[in-house]
């Protein structure tokens, strides 16, 4: 991991900038390293004390007795620089800078502290946690290497942020909740040290179950993306982000001196990866309460139990609002409340026990619930009651809980109201038993949905696309096109000029025709056919609307004449210095039971080229009118952009009598989203409006922007898309010929197919276990690969009847420096002896060199001697460990830059 692991693990700390000061951060840190129980040793350097804490302190860096794993910074930002050289003249590796405001801070060369201080550490290979950090604190190791000001319990929440403020409040509030930590970690500035890295880390860390973020801004999108999108898969994942509002986005572009783009694309992209995004830090709180009690959620379905109507309501209506589900009750579960409860129970979910209710009634409804299979998730809420007094009743409700053993399979969540001495030790109580335990009924029911919304996106991340089938799209007439726009320098292109690209890839475009006058348009609507439409195409002016530039509706040619000289006198008379270049004349679609929606390309500062919709208008605007999403876009990621726009009212249910056709909408966003991988010198491209009436969408205006682009296709975009480049043809030794490709979340079927037709004993060898019959949630980790950090290459062969079939398969999956990469084939058991593995094996290896791999590396078993042959056959070393029995293989890559993927 590059550091990572030292970083983690260190056996030896220097203290550079000691004190022996209690209101200095040398003295701080060196207090909690003490303090902590830390068993290495400490090393404090300071020319100024003889001792730092009883510590026997050294004057300078050089003088230190050995090399420290790790050296923490306590020094003001313009020292940072020497004191980087001299640790790396010395061999140190690792460095926690706690300075801030180095980016202002200029040296004599007018170079930025902080610039000094990334090439000074670059130069020794040094690796940099901050600037403007606040430390770490490793609870499991007692190590405390930070400046904060409370120390962390032992748990099992890794928690790592941006922000030291938001750090320090964090630690006070875990404390209080007796909440602990695995890793806590301020990255500051994060120079070099930074998420991603930190990820791929904390999602192997046996003490690590959850993991926590706090994000002002990413630096590497892709990077970042990529690692979230692996943790998610074994971790669960919050992520509070600020500026979440225009102005919290510009005061942190001025804080931070960064941009930080548009923050529907953290959104997209927290979505996109299987995390969860909670809005502030109370959220913050909340989650962090359910995930440390919590199981994984079996469903969505909630049963409330109150003693309180209007509480219980109040919680309804926040889960109703969080588009949440009210568990319905079986007529089984009714009739045995009905024995239990008086007459005047609510009769109904939230299951209302009547305010006198004692303790026992509330222990035989709460076992009543449990026993039944009508919810996946109980809120058990109490008001202050005399007879059922809270501490009282939470000990009895606690206690039921810890007896029924069916209550392990629920999420179970409390709220007792109330500020008195009884309701906060009775939460108390239930936090000590590890039970979530909320001061508000609003607050527990947002917990709550923040396990539906997190396995919402889990899900997501897992579902298996349906296919768009074979996209009609002309490749070649869309590069002929912009590469003439190019030529000619002519870059910003609007409806009637950009209709040759959005053509090519299938899109219909109402005919439009462009006049130099009022008179011309008159021709032209006479030869076109009524009614029309007339727009003023002026590059000065960029809503028609500010000129009443669009005239709709005309139907002879006097109306065209009069309404086309009207514009252009508008603009004479509003905008005299625009240049005008002539009116548009389109012929009106039936706006009949249609919808108007906006669809934009844009390209975001953080996350690349993203995809916008919403319904659009003059005064649109994208930080809250539009839903976003993140290509390369398949048919199930555009459902979801396309529900989600509809349940966030991005797109509104107008109740047209023809609706939406959701599967079309998603078929026009995955050709758009291919276009924009085909066709990566387009910048912006804005439809608006796309008239959308049942399964016909028919673009009624575009503009488009293109820029010089001279980079890879597919480096710009976040994520990275399907390489279609790696496709090639191959003739097997029998004379078939099968298409070798990527692998395809599609793909799911076939390969389940493909795995049902490889032998035990095989599938032994490959897995190194009985894998059985692989489920849902395995064939999609097989299928839905992170092409940036794995390749998984498939042998497919068409069948007479169409029907594809998977023949074999071949994975390489990279460490994330992208330096060494382990190497997997798999063949299906009754294809062998065609050269099928020679492929794969000879492909797999030409997409390390081309990755610009160091090495690849493999384990087999001793009697799996095919492998083993053809591993020895394209040059991999064997080294056979009888004792453990598996048989290392390695294959060292010569030199090869990087392809352009």
């Amino acid at each position: 991991m590059a550091g990572i692991d030292q970083l983690l693990k260190p056996k030896s700390i220097a203290v550079v900038g000691a004190s022996d000061h209690s209101g200095r951060a040398g003295y701080v840190v060196t207090r909690n390293l003490q303090s902590g129980g830390f068993q290495g040793p400490i090393m404090p350097v300071t020319p100024k004390y003889q001792a730092v804490a009883g510590i026997l302190a050294y004057k300078t860096v050089a003088d230190l007795p050995l090399v420290p794993d790790l050296a923490i910074l306590c020094t003001r930002g313009e020292t940072t620089p020497p004191l980087i050289e001299q640790l790396g003249e010395r061999g140190v590796k690792l460095v926690i800078v706690l300075a801030a405001g180095m980016r202002g801070q200029l040296n004599a060369e007018g170079v930025s502290q902080y610039d000094a201080m990334q090439q000074i550490a670059e130069k020794y290979t040094m690796r940099v946690l901050g600037p403007n950090s606040l430390g770490m604190i490793l609870p499991w190791l007692n190590l405390n290497a930070s400046f904060a000001p409370v120390p962390a319990n032992k748990g099992n929440i890794a928690f790592v942020s941006q922000s030291a403020a938001v750090c320090t409040t964090i630690l006070d509030w875990a404390r209080n909740k007796r909440i602990g930590f695995s890793t806590f970690i301020s990255l500051g500035e994060a120079s070099d040290i930074d998420f991603p890295e930190l990820l791929d880390f904390l999602c192997r860390d046996s003490k690590t179950d959850a993991i926590l973020l706090y994000v002002d801004s990413i630096r590497d999108a892709r990077r970042f993306i990529s690692a979230a999108r692996a943790a998610a898969r074994n971790r669960r994942i919050l992520v509070l982000k600020s500026g979440r509002t225009r102005g919290g986005s510009v005061a942190l572009e001025q804080l931070s001196h960064i941009n930080i783009g548009l923050d529907a694309a953290y959104d997209a992209a927290i979505r996109r990866s299987g995390m969860l995004r909670v809005n502030n830090t109370h959220e913050l709180f909340a989650a962090v309460e359910t995930l440390s009690h919590s199981v994984p959620l079996r469903g969505e379905r909630l049963a409330i139990i109150t003693n309180g109507g209007g509480p219980a309501v109040m919680a309804v209506d926040t889960l109703m609002d969080a588009g949440g589900k009210l568990a319905t009750l079986s007529e089984q579960t009714l009739e045995a409340l009905h024995q239990v409860l008086p007459k005047s129970w609510s009769q109904t979910n939230p299951i209302d026990i009547v305010g006198d209710a004692d303790t026992q009634r509330y222990q035989a409804v709460i076992d009543i619930v449990l026993n039944s299979d009508d919810a996946d998730a109980v809120l058990i809420m109490h008001s202050p009651s005399v007879t059922a007094p809270g501490l009282a009743t939470a000990k009895a409700i606690i206690h039921s809980l810890k007896e029924n053993p069916r209550a392990r399979r629920f999420n179970i969540l409390t709220n007792w109201q109330g500020e008195g001495d009884d309701a906060t030790v009775a939460r108390l109580a239930f936090t000590h038993a590890g039970f979530p335990t909320y001061r508000t009924p609003e607050s527990a029911v947002t917990a709550y949905m923040h396990l539906v919304e997190y396995r919402r996106n889990q899900k997501q991340l897992m579902e298996t696309p349906t296919s768009t089938g074979s996209m009609d799209y002309d490749l070649p007439a869309a590069r002929a096109f912009i590469d003439q726009a190019e030529d000619i320098e002519h870059l910003t292109l609007t409806t009637h000029e950009v209709r040759p690209l959005l053509e090519a890839y299938s899109m219909q475009v109402i005919s439009t025709w462009l006049a130099t006058d009022s008179v011309e348009a008159a021709q032209i609507a006479e030869q076109v056919g009524y009614p029309v439409a007339a727009k003023l195409r002026s590059p000065d002016i960029r809503h028609k609307s500010d000129v009443q530039g669009v005239m709709l509706n005309l139907r002879t040619g006097a109306e065209v004449a009069n309404a086309a000289q009207a514009i252009l006198d508008r603009v004479a008379v509003t905008f005299p210095e625009a240049r005008i270049e002539g009116l548009l004349v389109q012929s009106m679609a039936s706006r009949a039971g249609a919808q108007e929606l906006r669809v934009t390309i844009s390209n975001d500062p953080v996350f690349g080229t993203i995809i916008l919709l919403g319904e659009g208008g003059s005064d649109w605007d994208v930080t809250k009118d539009a839903a976003v999403a993140i290509p390369p876009l398949n048919m199930a990621l555009a459902r979801y952009l396309v529900i989600g726009a509809i349940k966030s009212g991005k797109i509104k249910q107008r109740g047209f009598p023809i609706s939406i056709d959701i599967p079309s909408l998603c078929r026009f966003l995955v050709t758009l989203s291919q276009m924009i991988i085909d066709c990566p010198e387009i910048d912006e491209l804005d439809i608006h409006p796309l008239l959308v009436s049942g399964d016909e969408l028919t673009i009624l205006d575009a503009s488009l922007r293109l820029r010089d682009y001279a980079g890879s296709q597919q480096k710009r975009l976040a994520i990275r898309p399907y390489p279609k480049d790696l496709e090639q043809s191959i003739k097997l030794k029998n004379g078939q010929t099968i298409l070798l490709r990527p692998i395809l979340p599609e793909d799911e079927p076939t390969h389940k197919a493909f795995v049902e037709k490889v032998s035990e004993e095989d599938l032994y060898r490959r897995f190194f276990s009985d894998v059985g019959e692989l489920n849902h949630e395995a064939l999609a980790n097989l299928t839905q690969i992170d092409y940036d950090r794995e390749m998984a290459l498939v042998a497919t062969y068409h069948l007479p009847s169409g029907r594809e079939e998977i023949w074999g398969v071949a994975r390489l999956l990279a460490d994330p420096q992208n330096t060494e990469a382990e190497f997997a084939v798999l063949v299906r058991s009754d294809l062998k002896g065609v050269g099928l593995g020679s492929v794969l094996m000879q492909a797999i290896i030409d997409y390390g060199r081309q990755a610009g791999l160091s090495r690849i590396t493999g384990m087999t078993m001793p009697n799996n001697r095919g492998m083993i042959a053809l591993a020895q056959k394209c040059g991999f070393s064997i080294d056979v460990q009888m004792e453990d029995g598996i048989v290392d293989m390695q294959l060292p890559l010569r030199a090869h830059p990087p392809g352009n993927d």
